[in-house]
């Protein structure tokens, strides 16, 4: 790796990322894993799995009684 990418990825991880963005990045990433093993997976899936995953938990769920 060259020096002046070296400095560019040094200077980026100091950037705070903002919650959204992280969040694009996180269902982006789940979206290129799980497609690339079974391409019947779309990104409307992984919305509507991590708007799941975002809920607060009720009762029932999770086994909770």
């Amino acid at each position: 790796m060259n020096e002046a990418l070296k400095a560019l990825i040094d200077r980026s991880r100091q950037v705070p990322m903002p919650a959204e963005e992280r969040e694009a990045q996180r269902r982006s990433f789940a979206y290129g894993n799980t497609h690339f093993e079974n391409p019947h997976i779309t990104r409307e899936m992984v919305d509507e799995a991590a708007a799941r995953l975002n809920e607060p938990s009720r009762p029932g769920q999770d086994g909770e009684r």
